[in-house]
């Protein structure tokens, strides 16, 4: 359990994929380039399983964690997270329901 306080510290923003590319010589990672409205960001995640053609990806409204410490991923500087669901240990991209504009906060 964290405390209110904990979760406030969390900044979620909804980011627009603009372009994505599997990381070469892993099976896992794609590199994603994020439209955070203000900002475009570098962002690392293994979700190359669950979505062999990431094309399909390009143009999605996606919530990013964008205060992540930033982490260097198979030489990539990764600077956030894209979150999702979990479905058969594979990650699904959660959308807005509404076209909301990049970099909007998610409360």
């Amino acid at each position: 359990m964290i405390n209110f306080d904990d979760f406030t510290k969390l900044d979620i923003r909804i980011g627009k994929i603009i372009s994505v590319e599997k990381v070469p010589e892993t099976d896992r990672l794609l590199k994603f380039e994020i439209d955070l409205g203000s900002e475009k960001r570098t962002i690392v995640g293994g979700w190359a399983l669950a979505y062999p053609d990431p094309a399909v990806l390009v143009d999605t409204l996606v919530p990013v964690l964008t205060n992540l410490e930033p982490r260097t991923i198979r030489g990539i500087v990764s600077q956030g997270m894209l979150l999702g669901a979990t479905q058969n240990d594979q990650p699904v991209a959660l959308h807005p329901d509404q076209n909301v504009e990049p970099g909007s906060q998610v409360r």
